[in-house]
């Protein structure tokens, strides 16, 4: 009788779902709302779901897997990464923010050092000597680029030139503009071609950004 009584307590205490093996549906509760019953049914819904999600999941990141240049990953994972889409996200109080002016190649920051910039996003962005730029350099040790106050530009053709050095000019007019290899590359331009780019209004600058090409054909 003992025994009988300490299993009844056992029970009386037991809050735990009970699984009804019944093919029934829906949620049920006992009259003392202190068991809910769940059928068999459900379960296996339940877990099916959760498999569909999984399986769903791993379509979703092989897709995703398409789109990201390994290279890019490579690069966000062990050097730098500059994208203005990234900034807003990462900027927070842990991180070291340096404000400075973009000079065609690299930022130079208010203590006269250089940083340097991905000309991939230089290009990309058409950052134009004299842009001021936003750095944050975060915990990690991850470079983040925002151009913060773009100068007034104007928009220039000239001839693309090729020297020995393997580096790139724009002439027009008797004047001569560097440009980034890496947007020749993107353009695929050559010698010869007509390219609009983009230079400070006032005050002389020896970079320009590249805006388009006109294929010489």
């Amino acid at each position: 009788m003992k025994d009988e009584n300490k299993n009844q307590a056992d029970n009386d205490n037991f809050d735990d779902l009970d699984i009804d093996n019944t093919q029934g549906d829906g949620l049920k509760s006992s009259s003392n709302n202190e068991k809910v019953v769940i059928s068999k049914t459900k379960i296996l819904l339940m877990k099916k779901i959760l498999g569909n999600i999984k399986t769903n999941n791993e379509k979703l990141l092989d897709l995703l897997a398409v789109f990201i240049n390994p290279e890019d990953e490579s690069r966000l994972a062990v050097s730098q990464m500059a994208d203005e889409n990234f900034s807003d996200q990462n900027d927070d109080e842990s991180g070291k923010i340096i404000e400075g002016v973009f000079d065609g190649e690299h930022m130079i920051g208010p203590d006269g050092k250089q940083y340097s910039i991905p000309a991939n996003y230089a290009s990309k962005s058409k950052l134009v000597e004299g842009d001021i730029l936003k750095l944050t350099i975060t915990g990690n040790g991850t470079f983040i680029y925002k151009q913060i106050g773009p100068i007034e530009r104007i928009r220039v053709v000239g001839r693309l030139e090729k020297v020995s050095d393997g580096s790139f000019y724009i002439v027009a007019d008797g004047n001569k503009w560097k440009v980034l290899g890496a947007s020749i590359t993107y353009f695929k331009a050559s010698p010869g071609d007509e390219v609009v780019i983009l230079i400070p209004k006032t005050g002389e600058s020896n970079w320009a950004a590249v805006e388009n090409v006109v294929k010489n054909v």
